[in-house]
């Protein structure tokens, strides 16, 4: 299966745009946090979890998705949000505790939700795989042909919630895609201290449905896997498993010092970006214009600008708003 020319230029803008969205942030989130490292000070304050470098998950996969499909995602969401279609804008005010945000600035950023684009994520590890069931069982239930997709780390693979969502959703044939982020480290763990088998694809069969493993972060082999994966669920025949070696250009954390990494692992991974790469097959194999390309990226990280511009101008919800929308 091979993108058209549209499919492609979404794909690059979807990538283009989280990548300037993350590397925005890294900057943003350090403000007020220098020369001391305080988690809890500055302009966004918490825990930030950034994904730059692992764009092709996000965008190789909801490229096929419809507005009425559901997505859960984890704590390191923002690179599928946007390719989902979260409102940018909200989801920044968001990140900044602001009131204009998606939840009025009470979820922060690994608490995104946008219903009108179904998306969902969480800070639990392993979370997204039973509500996107949910997800799953709802569709099918109302008579709709609409599927989820439910991301995970490679390390949330190792969780039990994930396994039993997949011998539910294959028991119930339920119309889901599991995507597995596999960056090669689970905080500090690298996945050979952690997991059993080398490749997670292979736990597919287990449950009694197809399994791919994508190599190399490559967009392409992404984007043909997930439609398949789609098509299958869309026509009602069941649940795909999908693990994609991806890479993290950051930390775990924003300020984790990275002292379990090898020194140049980051060099050579940004030596292959993604992002590069299909930019390089758009204008050598697709044809496409390098001026268009180049309309797409200005136009992604206009978006961008403007998204931060908003929530900085944004005003805080007042402390007596704190107990709204709250059930006791």
């Amino acid at each position: 299966m091979a993108p058209t020319k549209d499919q492609l230029l979404w794909m690059y803008a979807a990538m283009a745009k989280a990548r300037y969205y993350e590397d925005t942030m890294a900057g943003v989130y350090m403000e007020g946090k220098t020369p001391k490292f305080d988690i809890g000070a500055g302009t966004v304050p918490g825990e930030m979890h950034l994904a730059a470098g692992q764009e092709p998950c996000a965008a190789g996969v909801c490229v096929h998705l419809r507005p009425d499909d559901a997505v859960t995602a984890t704590h390191r969401p923002h690179h599928v949000a946007i390719a989902k279609g979260v409102d940018l804008k909200k989801m920044t005010a968001e990140i900044f505790g602001k009131k204009t945000g998606l939840a009025g600035g009470r979820g922060g950023h690994m608490h995104l939700l946008d219903p009108e684009v179904n998306f969902s994520c969480s800070g639990i590890i392993g979370e997204s795989a039973g509500p996107a069931d949910g997800a799953g069982l709802a569709a099918r239930l109302s008579g709709r042909d609409s599927v989820a997709v439910a991301y995970l780390g490679e390390g949330a693979a190792n969780q039990g919630a994930f396994h039993e969502a997949l011998n539910l959703a294959a028991l119930w044939t339920l119309p889901v895609v599991f995507v597995i982020e596999d960056n090669s480290w689970g905080i500090s763990v690298p996945k050979s201290k952690s997991t059993a088998v080398k490749d997670n694809s292979v736990r597919a069969e287990g449950y009694g449905m197809p399994g791919a493993h994508i190599a190399d972060n490559d967009t392409l082999k992404i984007f043909d896997a997930a439609g398949k994966a789609v098509k299958r669920a869309r026509a009602g025949k069941g649940p795909s498993l999908i693990e994609i070696v991806t890479y993290r250009y950051y930390g775990h954390f924003q300020g984790d010092p990275e002292v379990y990494r090898p020194e140049k692992e980051v060099g050579k991974l940004k030596a292959k970006d993604p992002i590069k790469r299909l930019r390089k097959h758009m204008i050598k194999k697709a044809g496409i214009p390098k001026g268009e390309i180049e309309e797409t990226l200005e136009a992604a990280k206009a978006e961008v600008d403007e998204a931060f511009a908003f929530a900085r101008e944004s005003l805080y919800p007042a402390p007596r708003e704190a107990l709204d929308h709250v059930f006791a």
